[in-house]
């Protein structure tokens, strides 16, 4: 194993243990960058003199926390002093902002190393960017944490950030196979991210396992990163929602297989039809976010018109028409949706749903349908998406995993049993 193809984890403790520095680490990155980037195009900033200095700093200096000499990959909504943040945008092209979102200092504290930026699509909205999946270059990689989801898969770097505003890093992880962790609503800092729709923007990580999680919510909370992986086989809720018509052979296989490998594992696992009620919800979470949208992009949107996407553009014209009426009485469905869904955690540990369509579509003009993830991001559970499931084009379908409202370390915790158990199962 090259020192590029190390987890979050491995190289954590090969680092503290003296046995590989974070220069040689970032620079086993960098020269993994030069190979591929030409052709998954997964970043749009890269500084390898800075980031080899701060790793040279790592190298030099007491261990300052969890992430210590890690190279980290930052979305490119996500704001950095040290290089320019565009938002994924050639309205923004260049602009360098006079801080570094709450994130992106929070990891640095804890001793991570700026990689570069990875590609997002405009606005953290739907027009696909340049990145291809490294899984199949002919394929998305979905969006519109793109670069993220591509750079982890593709060896480029242990971790990157995403955020989530229908299904930005679910979807990408799904089809990259990679782990991609959303966080409950309001638990992990936005400070020094271009909002989409505050009542839906979350941040989150991509990983190569699921044990990678928690030394990044350590970082952002402050504590310690501990997560004890359950001693009994947890309760598995397999959850049947109204849009599961809308899935493709292999993301209903995906979910059957899990439960299949969690079972034989020694899970109790149980079968939950949601009710009717669950039906409007993705059209729900869809006039949040446009209402929410049309005012945050009101200056884009009426000042700079022509320098931004088209279909951007047109999404904010059309969203623009959605009323204050519409928008409080989907705001109104949550309560009773998230009450139902509540319930059902006194009798299961985890429940696990599609995490996407199927496999990554083909070509680079559609970056898939976030339906399966618009449930869960408007009622703000968290989420993991698991890959080891292939479908019958040879790509990765990830399962989704979602834990109670506020207990992600529980659902971490899990993510890492289950993983093992698709792994020997």
């Amino acid at each position: 194993m090259t020192l590029h193809e190390l987890s979050l984890v491995e190289a954590a403790r090969a680092i503290a243990a003296g046995e590989i520095t974070s220069q040689q680490l970032v620079r086993s990155c960098l020269e993994r960058i030069a190979d591929r980037e030409p052709a998954v195009g997964a970043w749009i900033e890269i500084d390898q003199d800075y980031a080899i200095a701060q790793a040279r700093h790592r190298d030099n200096e007491k261990p300052r926390g969890p992430l210590h000499g890690i190279p980290i990959g930052v979305k490119d909504i996500i704001d950095t002093a040290d290089m320019p943040t565009a938002y994924g945008s050639a309205l923004y092209r260049g602009y360098r902002p006079a801080a570094d979102a709450a994130c992106v200092a929070l990891v640095k504290r804890a001793g991570a190393v700026v990689l570069g930026k990875t590609v997002s699509t405009e606005f953290a909205f739907f027009p696909p960017s340049k990145t291809a999946n490294p899984r199949n270059l002919a394929h998305t990689p979905g969006g519109s944490s793109s670069g993220s989801a591509a750079a982890v898969a593709d060896n480029m770097v242990p971790v990157a950030f995403g955020t989530q505003t229908a299904g930005s890093i679910s979807r990408p992880a799904s089809f990259c196979g990679v782990v991609g962790y959303k966080a409950s609503f309001g638990q992990l800092p936005l400070a020094g991210i271009k909002p989409f729709s505050p009542t839906l923007d979350t941040l989150g990580t991509f990983t190569r396992s699921a044990a990678d999680i928690m030394p990044m919510r350590a970082a952002l909370l402050g504590v310690e990163p501990a997560v004890s992986v359950p001693s009994n086989a947890p309760r598995v809720l397999l959850c049947k929602t109204p849009q599961d018509t809308k899935a493709e052979e292999s993301s209903l296989d995906a979910v059957a297989w899990a439960a299949a490998q969690s079972a034989r594992a020694g899970a109790k696992v149980d079968e939950h039809v949601l009710p009717g009620m669950f039906e409007s919800l993705p059209e729900d979470q869809s006039a949040i976010m446009g209402f929410e949208a049309a005012r945050v992009y009101a200056y884009e949107h009426d000042f700079r018109p022509a320098e931004i996407n088209p279909a951007f553009k047109a999404y904010l014209d059309d969203a623009d028409k959605v009323t204050f009426g519409q928008y409080q009485r989907a705001l109104g469905k949550i309560g009773p949706c998230r009450q139902h869904v509540d319930a059902l955690f006194a009798e299961a540990d985890v429940i696990i749903a599609p995490a996407a369509q199927g496999e990554a579509p083909e070509g680079l003009k559609w970056s898939g349908d976030p339906i399966f993830n618009r449930i869960w991001t408007l009622l703000g559970y968290p989420t993991i998406i698991l890959p080891g499931f292939i479908g019958p084009k040879g790509l990765p379908v990830g399962v989704q995993l979602i834990g109670r409202q506020g207990h992600d370390d529980e659902l971490i915790a899990v993510a890492e049993w289950m993983e093992k158990a698709f792994r020997h199962g």
